[in-house]
């Protein structure tokens, strides 16, 4: 983070935690201070994470250092997701109506359930026996 002059976002999915800074300018995307590519190998989840990027055409505006802690790659994945839209939305004040229409601003409330006792998980039950 070298420079002081980027646009803060904090996004959340499941556990994860993301705390995107978008700086102005052609750059790389690092998460964690890994590429990309390195970080997500999946495709579905490199998409995601670019998936604001290309709703507003700003892939080539924005340099993106991301920091994400918590859950899964999936979840991780998310949580960039909704802090780069974040960013954007902040960044260009226009891109806030796209990003809004896309469902990409709203923080997704689906979280684990809790398991209960004298269950086998959050709602399955121990097989039945009759005898």
């Amino acid at each position: 983070m070298s420079e002081m002059n980027y646009i803060p976002a904090t996004g959340k999915r499941k556990t994860a935690i993301a705390q995107v800074r978008l700086i102005p300018g052609e750059g790389p995307i690092l998460i964690n201070n890994k590429p990309l590519e390195e970080a997500f190998p999946r495709l579905e989840h490199r998409y995601q994470v670019l998936q604001p990027f290309l709703l507003t055409d700003s892939l080539k505006r924005f340099q993106a250092t991301i920091k994400v802690v918590g859950g899964g790659i999936s979840g991780q994945a998310g949580a960039i997701r909704h802090g780069v839209a974040k960013a954007l939305a902040l960044a260009e004040p226009s891109f806030k109506a796209i990003l809004r229409q896309a469902g990409l601003l709203t923080r997704d409330p689906r979280v684990k359930e809790r398991k209960k006792y004298g269950l086998k998980r959050a709602r399955k039950a121990p097989q039945y026996t009759k005898r």
